[in-house]
């Protein structure tokens, strides 16, 4: 009779043998798509500027606010500018991943996406392997740029936990953009023709991350503290790093909830995972 711990490598060797094919044929769509993109220069070279452009003019809007105010929500232009590249670095990241994915809409209204189906692969990988939007980097590159000049600006005092608070604050929020847009993707499997409202809280959510939630009415701090959590991607960790008091309207959100980011992050990754999970078991063809 064979012992279970000699039966164990045998059960999980077909596991291992198709997580690496998994793992490969990933790496083999993701490939392809970084060569697709080298094939017009021109035309990426324009869309990387046009992305750069995108960027200059959502920061626009933040220095045109400070040439008729000294400080917003308790801020000023440096920490706004911390704030606002915080956020955007992540968002600008989450984007160049997943900001596709919620155009299934386009697969759902042919019908084609059952050939997805077809394939040994899982549909959600499918879809965020079918592009690599690299021409958005440009949007990235400026949100860092606006970022490293914030942190000199602000005369950060630099600590190793400060430093560990920057990097997952910055990881946390590309992943929570990133659960937002797989959240507006399960969603229009109900909704079909619903791409236009998904992007209110997606594309909406990262306008509003770039202010501070102390501004907001109670209507929004719910929605934007809570629903769609944006404001721990850029305002809850710009407290926790230049050490600022809560507000006044928001006393539980001090500088210590900045430590929470990785777990709003998580969680919001359950609930888009649910919503991904409930849209895929509804779907039932295109026919359906």
């Amino acid at each position: 009779m064979t012992s279970p711990a000699h039966s164990s490598p045998a059960r999980s060797s077909p596991a291992r043998s198709s997580l690496a094919r998994s793992a490969r044929a990933y790496r083999a769509l993701i490939l392809s798509r970084l060569r697709s993109q080298r094939v017009y220069t021109t035309s990426f070279a324009l869309d990387v500027v046009g992305s750069l452009l995108t960027g200059a003019v959502e920061f626009a809007e933040v220095w045109i606010v400070f040439h008729n105010v000294r400080s917003l929500g308790g801020l000023t232009f440096a920490q706004i500018c911390l704030l606002f590249g915080i956020a955007h670095t992540g968002f600008s990241f989450s984007q160049v991943v997943f900001g596709h994915v919620d155009r299934i809409t386009r697969y759902l209204r042919a019908g084609t996406l059952e050939a997805f189906y077809l394939r040994p692969l899982s549909l959600l990988g499918q879809l965020v392997t079918s592009e690599v939007a690299l021409r958005r980097l440009g949007w990235g590159a400026l949100s860092v740029v606006v970022l490293g000049w914030a942190l000199v600006a602000v005369d950060l005092a630099w600590t190793p936990a400060k430093v560990v608070l920057l990097v997952s604050s910055i990881v946390s929020a590309a992943a929570l953009f990133g659960a937002l847009f797989v959240a507006a993707a399960g969603l229009q499997f109900f909704l079909v023709d619903g791409e236009e409202m998904t992007n209110a809280f997606t594309y909406g959510g990262r306008h509003a991350s770039q202010q501070p939630a102390s501004i907001f009415g109670p209507g929004l701090v719910t929605a934007f503290v809570f629903a769609v959590p944006v404001a721990f991607t850029g305002y809850v960790p710009t407290l926790g790093l230049l050490d600022l008091p809560a507000p006044t309207a928001l006393p539980w959100l001090g500088a210590e909830a900045a430590w929470l980011c990785p777990l709003v992050a998580a969680w919001t990754w359950v609930v888009a995972l649910t919503c991904w999970r409930i849209g895929t078991r509804h779907y039932q063809g295109g026919g359906g």
